[in-house]
């Protein structure tokens, strides 16, 4: 059984499943991927994804604000805690620290709304999401500071340096790996997916974004989660078979499922 351990449900264009939710999770199935953690980006739609969950037995959720968002409701860590008070939301996120378009000078409160965060997964005890980009130092920095581990959470969608993850592992965060892992250019990061503890590994697709190839560029969805699981096989010098059972047993440990 696999699991995409991120993906943005509530963003994928239905249209090639019929309008239909149910399908779109069907066809994963038919690829062996059972498990979805979708993954909130903003509140205004946080209820589209909390229904998602809550339609579906096999689909948890999180609560959070993207780091690059600067619209919509920025929250205050009790309306984190009262919006996570759900048995499908499973984490906090995702969130973080993304520098791409920015100075680092100018993102005060892109750090500010992190810090909220990490201080409201931290006292609920559910892990956290995160997201960085152009900005490793001040992640783990902030990580450090307020205390993380104490939740413990995912790197999401992880794109950087071996130097990057071993910090967030020493932290007891997890690594996962999405489509980015199979492009041709990234050569530098199936080095680092070789070296994360099994422990530690997890797969997602970030659907509708950064699909696998041989799908690349096109509308990404879970069931190219397999794809995914194939590369880390044959980076890891393993099976699909026991990269699926490692890493579905990690997600259900960090998040205390069943």
């Amino acid at each position: 059984m696999l699991t995409d351990s991120h993906c943005h449900l509530d963003r994928i264009n239905l249209y090639a499943f019929d309008g239909k939710m149910s399908k779109l999770l069907a066809a994963a199935e038919e690829q062996g991927v059972n498990q979805f953690l979708c993954v909130c980006i903003d509140l205004e739609h946080f209820e589209d994804v909390h229904n998602i969950a809550r339609s579906d037995d096999r689909v948890w959720c999180s609560v959070g604000v993207h780091p690059t968002s600067d619209e919509g409701r920025d929250p205050e860590v009790e309306e984190l805690l009262n919006m996570a008070d759900s048995d499908q939301v499973i984490a906090i996120g995702e969130t973080g620290l993304d520098y791409f378009h920015l100075n680092r000078e100018e993102v005060d409160w892109q750090r500010e709304r992190f810090r909220r965060h990490i201080r409201a997964a931290v006292e609920l005890q559910k892990p956290l999401i995160i997201h960085t980009r152009s900005a490793n130092e001040d992640t783990i920095q902030i990580l450090r500071e307020e205390g993380a581990e104490r939740a413990g959470g995912i790197m999401h969608c992880f794109a950087e340096d071996w130097d990057t993850a071993s910090k967030a592992l020493d932290l007891g965060f997890h690594i996962s790996f999405s489509g980015i892992v199979t492009f041709k250019n990234a050569e530098e990061l199936r080095s680092v997916a070789r070296k994360v503890p099994d422990e530690a590994l997890l797969i997602e697709t970030d659907a509708p974004y950064l699909a696998p190839v041989p799908h690349r560029g096109k509308m990404n969805h879970p069931a190219l989660v397999r794809h995914v699981a194939e590369k880390i096989a044959e980076v890891r010098e393993s099976s699909l078979d026991a990269v699926a059972e490692l890493t579905t047993g990690n997600f259900n440990r960090l998040f205390r499922l069943k």
